[in-house]
């Protein structure tokens, strides 16, 4: 787990534009849903071809904080990402062709194929939660997963993110999510980088400009503080 803290200069910031550091004060838990993001064998386990060393180290964080929220009753989503192939091509042929190269190429596409999709097998996966599988970075781009749909179907308007990586998959998402006009809390040890700092340098955009950045006990906190 990334062991980081919020810049004073930018908490400083916050301060002389907004008045205060969050976002937003309250957190409604009957409105709110747990979103976390690609937390499976293509980035959590080792060797994988896309391993994020660090989401190991956040699966006993999400793993409490997911207990905490089922009690209650908030929804539990996880989302995968999974690339289609056809005839040698996939769904995201851009990515495969300019992100990825060579054995890594070929790794990273059998992994993602739809078939060996998963959550992370030292994750605690609750009988009433959701899996949605996606195939961009953000689960909020138009036409890369059905999330949209399942939050609004749900009457949720605001998601605490979690998952890796936290400044590509999670960053993309949470931006997504704030421009849609969802409350957006990224959870600060629930998420996973390659490095301390792509992991604050995403997580000082989110505050700025996106939403809240907490870690799982100030976001619980706040929420079973909510007054209805």
């Amino acid at each position: 787990m990334h062991n980081i803290q919020i810049r004073q200069e930018i908490l400083d910031r916050l301060m002389a534009r907004r008045g205060r550091i969050n976002f937003y004060e309250t957190i409604d838990p009957k409105r709110t849903a747990l979103v976390v993001i690609d937390m499976q064998n293509t980035f959590c386990a080792p060797g994988s071809p896309a391993e994020v060393a660090s989401s190991r180290g956040i699966v006993p964080h999400i793993n409490a904080l997911a207990a905490e929220l089922r009690k209650d009753g908030v929804p539990v989503i996880w989302v995968l990402h999974a690339n289609t192939q056809h005839k040698g091509r996939s769904d995201w042929e851009l990515f495969y062709n300019h992100v990825v190269a060579g054995e890594v190429r070929a790794r990273t596409l059998e992994s993602n194929s739809p078939q060996n999709q998963a959550v992370y097998s030292e994750l605690q996966v609750g009988d009433d939660d959701i899996t949605i599988i996606k195939n961009r970075y953000s689960a909020l781009t138009p036409g890369s997963s059905s999330l949209e749909r399942v939050l609004r179907s749900m009457g949720i308007d605001s998601v605490l993110i979690a998952g890796t990586k936290t400044n590509v998959c999670c960053e993309s998402t949470a931006r997504d999510a704030m421009m849609m006009d969802f409350k957006v809390t990224m959870l600060s040890d629930c998420c996973g980088a390659l490095s301390d700092e792509e992991h604050r340098s995403a997580l000082e955009n989110i505050i700025q400009q996106f939403g809240n950045v907490m870690t799982s006990k100030e976001a619980l906190d706040m929420m079973r503080s909510h007054k209805a």
